[in-house]
């Protein structure tokens, strides 16, 4: 089996702050799915809540709107 490259790469170290919420199950799921491939392909074993906040950091690195509305890095960590 041939193994892709996924968006979301290696995790960097970094300070956390915990944050609570709630998804549909289906996305739980999902998630799950997604820590497992990409456990598989990095080969450091990571759930889903460990993989949540690097995921919404890279969305929102990557969403234009935001980043013209906020200026440029405004309150943004280094990007992915």
């Amino acid at each position: 089996m041939m193994t892709r490259k996924l968006r979301l790469g290696p995790l960097p170290k970094t300070e956390t702050v915990k944050l609570t919420f709630a998804c549909p199950a289906s996305l739980k799921t999902e998630l799950d799915r997604y820590a497992t491939q990409h456990a598989q392909t990095y080969g450091e074993a990571v759930d889903a809540v460990t993989l949540i906040p690097h995921m919404l950091e890279a969305f929102m690195a990557g969403d234009r709107g935001f980043k013209r509305s906020s200026g440029a890095g405004h309150g943004a960590s280094k990007p992915i």
